[in-house]
């Protein structure tokens, strides 16, 4: 994940939906290396690297996350074509585009 790609997140970003919310996403990019994203409370932290104990990880290129995130990919299409992949607490995935949306 570029930094680019971190700062956009970050951009998009929606305090209200995270309130009391303690997670961790785990991303693991086929293309760029992992980063994870830390969200505690209506805040964000986005690392590089690995996370200890993620409550869902998702492996998937870089592109799959930028559609994902645009709206333009179907998460759980990605899923079922073998375009993401997931484990732990899936259903954290969903909330993506919640924590994250389009402008």
């Amino acid at each position: 994940m570029s930094s680019n790609t971190l700062e956009k997140l970050q951009a998009r970003f929606n305090p209200e939906a995270a309130k009391g919310m303690d997670e961790v996403f785990q991303f693991h990019f086929t293309d760029a290396g992992s980063h994870y994203l830390n969200i505690q409370d209506g805040t964000l932290d986005a690392q590089e690297g690995e996370h200890d104990d993620p409550s869902v990880s998702l492996t998937m290129s870089t592109d799959t996350l930028k559609g994902i995130m645009s709206g333009d990919v179907n998460g759980m299409t990605a899923f079922m074509t073998g375009k993401l992949k997931a484990t732990g607490n899936v259903m954290l995935a969903t909330k993506l585009t919640t924590l994250f949306p389009s402008k």
